[in-house]
């Protein structure tokens, strides 16, 4: 059974999600915090999956520190609305999902199944919105790489996945940094962010991507 926290500094919307877990035999609420020690503390119990109200306390600097008092525990912001740029900041941290608080009850839901599945959960309206530039072809271990680092996987988390080193992986980061002119790995999994939602691929296929659009997109 799945173990889950929730932080919100308001308790009403905690009863709220408390009641939409309900509905899954498979999933089984810990606890419901209201402030950052409290959470700190409920992390340190190792849950799986923790819904993290997007209030001012939760900065980038939060979410790295919680990330790595809670390595396996997959993370999901919570929120009304949230800047495309801090998305992906999140996404190469280790969050797994943006859940909007307006979606209807079994939304939420399928969003706690999905990620605890393995799944990222970002909406196209974010993804779109992610900045692009031109293409580049990609090999189907870079292609692979790409796609495991756009669901925020670290070097360590990366390397398990396709039986490397971390040094490998690295070798391959900067490979790639180069060919594609990024900066980082941030923006290389911006990009690879916005590739697999526009192609549709699914986020479990690691050979998803046959090149890297880096040209600007536009939707009609």
């Amino acid at each position: 059974m799945a173990r889950i926290v929730i932080y919100s500094d308001q308790p009403i919307l905690n009863k709220g999600l408390e009641c939409v877990i309900a509905q899954d035999s498979r999933l089984n609420l810990d606890a419901c915090c209201t402030n950052l020690p409290a959470l700190r503390q409920l992390l340190g119990g190792s849950p799986h999956l923790a819904v993290l109200d997007l209030t001012p306390q939760i900065t980038a600097d939060e979410l790295n520190q919680l990330q790595f008092l809670a390595p396996e525990c997959k993370l999901i912001l919570w929120t009304d609305s949230i800047a495309a740029d801090f998305a992906m900041r999140a996404l190469t941290i280790g969050v797994r999902g943006v859940l909007r608080k307006t979606l209807p009850p079994d939304a939420h839901l399928q969003c706690l199944q999905r990620v605890l599945a393995g799944d990222l959960w970002f909406e196209k309206r974010l993804t779109d919105s992610f900045r692009t530039a031109r293409r580049v072809p990609l090999t189907r271990r870079e292609s692979q790489l790409i796609t495991l680092l756009s669901r925020g996987l670290k070097n360590k988390e990366i390397s398990c996945e396709l039986g490397i080193s971390e040094g490998t992986v690295k070798v391959y980061l900067s490979h790639l940094f180069h060919k594609s002119g990024v900066r980082d790995r941030f923006e290389l999994a911006m990009r690879g962010m916005q590739n697999l939602s526009l192609a549709g691929a699914n986020p479990g296929d690691h050979a998803g991507l046959r090149s890297l659009s880096l040209e600007p997109v536009r939707h009609a």
